[in-house]
């Protein structure tokens, strides 16, 4: 008997290489999710739910225009929270009705890639009404797939924007009342009623007639956004048998008999640009509007072009509001630019105008840069002693701190990083103005670590403060740190951290 089984499973072996493969996974999926370890072939979706047939239908068309490689799907909260864990692209996850906010930034900084916003309806059409709104009327050129199953799905059945009228949910146990909750809303429709969308159509997944316009619509959104044309949304009406209470295919009916003639399926809008389109209003560059001189293509006789040795160095600076922590970090920004390095400066700060908490990212760099946020700085100036102890811990090894004190905090702990007390403020005030203790610090930087060049700093003040009083004591201020920090980090290095 056991030799008869494994001459049939042979014989059926080969038997199946006369076949030829009808069906079988995407690519543009990954071959195992790794979303829960004991079920690494299996989506998070319930039996019956359009999800997953949308997913199949967008990787089909990935894969048919040769796009995966190109394309970043921006996924938010929702039922579709875990479609990184399917697709084999890049891969956001958003907060929730965030996803048309995200994709405008990733499409505007990645103009070559595809950029797919992908959500349900308690996300597009309630949270994130504002969001949908404003990119369409922009006419951003992303690719938005909006799935509507007329209630919130992953949160237990609560009433959703587009429920329908006698619907019920949980928050709406009598079902949905004009009078009292309004009537649905129709994105399709809102959305076609402005002027910079180029194609917006809704589809079903009802049964296969109307799934296949939904296949094509998908690749139709996908082939404008490829070709440049602009904004493109795709509405699908489809089922939730689990939260509507349903067997799957009486939830495709419901979809069919109850969705579709409230929300009736159409293309709503399909245009080609026009020569208005490309018409842009005059632009001023970048220096013109910070009033920054253009820099000589050629060095003056005799100067040596400033060399950076770094590929990306980034500063936090942090103190109480007043002490111009924000300004310093604009002072490093401004210069950087001047240099031909890429920057970003990210500002934080509280209500108040003086003494609230203030601190700013400052990112200096060779090359893009991903994102303005730094967790843990290359070097951190910190200005005051609470921001010493809230910041310290989170520079880098072999990092750098230049704190405003006399001396180091006996109870600081130790640090991996090189930590170097300087009393810029006593400094200040010796230079007859305290507000430049700022200056005295963005001095020292510049001397300890060698990121820009001095006298492209010393021009940016200049340009800030114009020919004031406060400009000759900045000057003093800024080479007063210079000439300090290594005498400070010596005496420091010998053991001594109170300076005078």
């Amino acid at each position: 008997m056991a030799g008869e089984n494994k001459m049939n499973v042979a014989e059926t072996a080969v038997a199946l290489d006369d076949f030829e493969v009808a069906q079988s996974k995407s690519p543009v999926f990954f071959d195992v999710y790794d979303r829960k370890s004991e079920l690494k072939r299996q989506t998070h979706y319930c039996p019956g739910c359009g999800h997953g047939i949308v997913h199949k239908l967008i990787a089909e068309a990935l894969e048919d225009l040769g796009l995966q490689d190109k394309t970043i799907l921006v996924s938010p909260v929702g039922c579709s929270v875990f479609a990184y864990y399917y697709f084999d692209v890049g891969n956001v996850q958003v907060a929730h009705g965030r996803a048309p906010a995200a994709a405008t930034g990733i499409k505007r900084a990645c103009p070559d890639k595809i950029v797919i916003s992908y959500q349900g309806d308690g996300d597009l059409a309630a949270i994130g009404t504002a969001e949908i709104v404003h990119a369409a009327n922009r006419g951003e050129k992303i690719t938005v797939f909006f799935v509507n199953n007329a209630i919130y799905g992953m949160t237990g059945g609560q009433m959703a924007p587009t429920t329908l009228v006698g619907q019920k949910s949980t928050t709406s146990p009598w079902g949905r009342r004009p009078s009292n909750e309004g009537n649905p809303i129709h994105m399709a429709e809102l959305l076609s009623a402005l002027e910079a969308p180029a194609y917006i159509e809704r589809v079903a997944l009802s049964e296969n007639k109307n799934i296949m316009k939904a296949r094509r619509a998908i690749r139709k959104a996908l082939e404008i956004q490829r070709d440049g044309v602009g904004f493109s949304f795709v509405e699908i009406l489809s089922p939730c048998p689990t939260i509507w209470g349903l067997e799957p295919v009486d939830a495709r009916k419901w979809v069919a008999e109850k969705m579709i003639p409230v929300f009736p399926l159409q293309v709503f809008r399909d245009r080609k640009p026009t020569p208005a389109d490309e018409v842009t209003p005059p632009q001023r560059s970048v220096q013109e509007v910070a009033g920054i001189q253009a820099q000589p293509e050629v060095e003056p006789e005799g100067k040596v072009p400033y060399t950076h040795d770094f590929d990306r160095i980034t500063v936090k600076v942090a103190g109480f509001g007043g002490q111009g922590v924000l300004l310093l970090g604009q002072l490093l920004a401004e210069a950087g630019m001047r240099e031909g390095l890429e920057v970003s400066w990210l500002p934080s700060y509280g209500p108040e105008m003086r003494s609230g908490s203030a601190h700013c990212h400052v990112c200096l760099s060779k090359n893009r840069i991903g994102s303005p946020l730094i967790s843990h700085p290359d070097v951190l100036i910190a200005m005051n002693e609470p921001s010493l102890r809230k910041f310290a811990g989170t520079v880098l090894e072999d990092g750098l701190i230049l704190y405003n004190g006399a001396s180091v905090p006996a109870d600081l702990g130790p640090l991996a990083c090189q930590i170097i007390s300087l009393p810029a403020s006593e400094v200040a005030d010796k230079l007859g103005s305290a507000k430049v203790a700022n200056m005295v610090l963005l001095g020292a930087l510049l001397e300890k670590i060698g990121c820009l060049d001095p006298a492209t700093a010393l021009a940016v003040i200049e340009a800030k403060t114009g020919k004031s009083a406060l400009l000759e004591a900045n000057r003093k201020a800024l080479e007063e740190g210079r000439r300090a920090v290594d005498e400070v980090a010596d005496s420091q290095a010998d053991g001594c951290l109170v300076t005078s």
